[in-house]
């Protein structure tokens, strides 16, 4: 999709102020900002002011949220104390600690036998590998983060646990060190034929609390009910300068630029402000979702997410994630305003992405990123952020050294124009031009993969016929849209014909289980619905297991196949 900015749209990006984002982010981040702490409302009650101020209808509400916040860790060798930090939602020792023998291993695939042992691993602390090395009996697991620790939540449970869900929870403690730190442990290992007992402990203070989310709306003029919703999160680790104080900057200064320039929206932009993000696994955000999933589901049109911008050095603009419903519609501002060509990258299980559900349409998360480079920090965090060029938001990201110095008010500016032509365009544009050729695109090419893999155990055809009639009728529906002089009451029902189409395709997409719940924090591939079939390709012909699978399958392929029908049909009835 080609993208030409209007007359209206080039004045708007002009009026974006470096200053004015810069003077946000300080006043936001002037203190450390955990989860339902007095600092972090001190900066919610700051942006509410800043909301009241351009005219903004507010609302700052508080609710329970399951909050974890690291209190201090120790590790010891002997009488050597070694600096480490400990992470959200570990398990706590207790002030007594606890001893076992060390041992390192490369990857989780290697030959260890980790039962009762501590285990040393490198790279950033994940909920995965937590997880796999407690089923595998580990007593505790330290991580190797590079030069300098990095701040993470190890739990696999998303948003406020419920009865179910709370077992997910890690049982075993979790730290994390420098290089140096490591250096010392292997050396040490070495010279004690890989045999050394260490001494840790983890105090991690995890319960309920209240924790505030704000909202902010402008209203639309035409079809005010609908919205866009636009979100980031307020608490941080550290003083988190870039994530996030930069990002609710951005929003800020979104409002203020809309609202001072005096822009008249067809739909209404709804700002949200998450706490809860950083320390409760996206609770704030989760739970926005439980308690207005129905209006999500009948009014929202598109989710804009903010994360972490205006980085030193972050050059890379080609790769913040999206849908392939989306992708073309964010990419075309990107190459617009920074002549980049935009790539993206699927949604991962991150980011206060709560509302695949209820079948809103995503665009963006972070917006600009480092260049991929060979050290460890950058390696790192490559792997967990998933680029190709890029390597993340840079290495002072979830450490102490995220402050204000590590900005550029000119990539901060840069960034938040993407945002603002985004959001502007998508208040008041008559047709949102979502690209169901590309989401069913992109369902087909899984199912083609399913069906090589589960060969003749399971008949995937009817999906694929489905899945390939859908791609051909949103070439059609694109067609359509940039094709016809609308009214508004014909762009309405079109737009909510489009948006019923999304209902069915998006938690198909990304959705594993029910789509009034949420599934655990780990990224799922395309048709989660149908991962397992790489388990019956696993199994022998014929026997139990294998029939088993068998019909669990076909349930989940029943559900699948239906989908596409309902969006099929739907489609056909937008074409002429």
């Amino acid at each position: 999709m080609t993208t030409n900015l209007t007359a209206i749209q080039k004045s708007l990006v002009g009026a974006v102020s470096a200053d004015g984002l810069m003077a946000y982010t300080a006043e936001i981040s002037k203190e450390i900002r955990l989860s339902g702490s007095l600092e972090e409302l001190r900066a919610f009650k700051y942006a509410k002011s800043v909301l009241d101020e351009l005219g903004a209808e507010t609302r700052l509400t508080f609710h329970d949220g399951f909050i974890s916040l690291p209190v201090s860790a120790e590790l010891k060798v002997g009488e050597i104390n070694m600096p480490c930090i400990t992470h959200s939602m570990s398990a706590t020792t207790g002030t007594e600690g606890l001893y076992g023998d060390l041992v390192y291993i490369r990857s989780l695939s290697s030959n260890v036998n980790t039962i009762g042992k501590i285990v040393l691993i490198k790279g950033i602390a994940t909920p995965g590998t937590v997880e796999m090395l407690e089923t595998a009996g580990s007593l505790a697991v330290i991580f190797i983060n590079g030069t300098i620790t990095h701040e993470m939540t190890v739990s696999r449970v998303w948003g406020n646990p419920t009865p179910e869900t709370k077992k997910e929870f890690p049982k075993i403690p979790v730290l994390s060190i420098t290089e140096v730190e490591a250096n010392l442990l292997l050396k040490q290992l070495d010279h004690s034929s890989n045999h050394i007992e260490v001494w840790l402990k983890t105090i991690v203070d995890t319960g309920w609390r209240k924790i505030p989310t704000l909202v902010a709306e402008l209203k639309g003029e035409v079809e005010p009910e609908k919205f866009v919703l636009f979100s980031g999160h307020i608490d941080s680790w550290h003083y988190g300068a870039m994530d996030n104080g930069s990002a609710n900057a951005a929003m800020l200064e979104t409002a203020r630029v809309l609202t001072e320039c005096q822009v008249p929206l067809r739909r209404t932009l709804r700002l949200a402000f998450w706490s809860g993000h950083s320390h409760g696994r996206y609770s704030g955000s989760t739970h926005y979702n439980d308690m207005h999933w129905e209006d999500l589901h009948e009014n929202c049109f598109l989710h804009v997410y903010a994360d972490s911008l205006g980085g030193k050095g972050a050059t890379i603009l080609s790769e913040s994630n999206c849908m392939a419903e989306t992708r073309d519609y964010g990419g075309g501002f990107v190459k617009a305003l920074t002549q980049e060509n935009f790539i993206g990258k699927r949604f991962g299980r991150g980011g206060d992405q709560s509302f695949w559900g209820t079948g809103i349409p995503a665009l963006f998360m972070g917006m600009s990123e480092q260049p991929l480079s060979d050290n460890l920090a950058s390696q790192t965090l490559a792997s967990l952020f998933g680029g190709i060029k890029s390597g993340g938001f840079g290495w002072w990201w979830h450490t102490t050294e995220d402050t204000l110095d590590k900005l550029d008010p000119a990539n901060l500016r840069r960034d938040c124009q993407i945002y603002v032509s985004v959001i502007h365009d998508a208040c008041t544009r008559k047709v949102l031009p979502f690209n169901h050729e590309a989401g069913a695109h992109e369902i087909r090419k899984a199912l083609e993969h399913y069906q090589k893999l589960a060969d003749s155990r399971l008949d995937l055809t009817r999906a694929l016929e489905r899945a390939t009639l859908l791609e051909s009728l949103g070439m059609q529906l694109n067609k359509v849209m940039h094709n016809r002089n609308w009214s508004d009451d014909a762009a309405k029902a079109f737009n909510d014909a489009m948006l019923s189409i999304s209902h069915e395709l998006i938690p198909l997409n990304y959705v594993s289980g029910d789509r009034f719940d949420q599934d655990l924090a780990m990224n799922q591939p395309v048709l989660p619905l149908l991962k397992d079939i790489s388990l019956l390709a696993l199994t022998e012909q014929g026997s139990a297991e294998d029939l088993e699978w068998q019909t669990l399958l076909k349930r989940r392929l029943n559900k699948v196949e239906y989908s596409l029908l309902k969006a099929c049909r739907i489609a056909q009835a937008l074409i002429p």
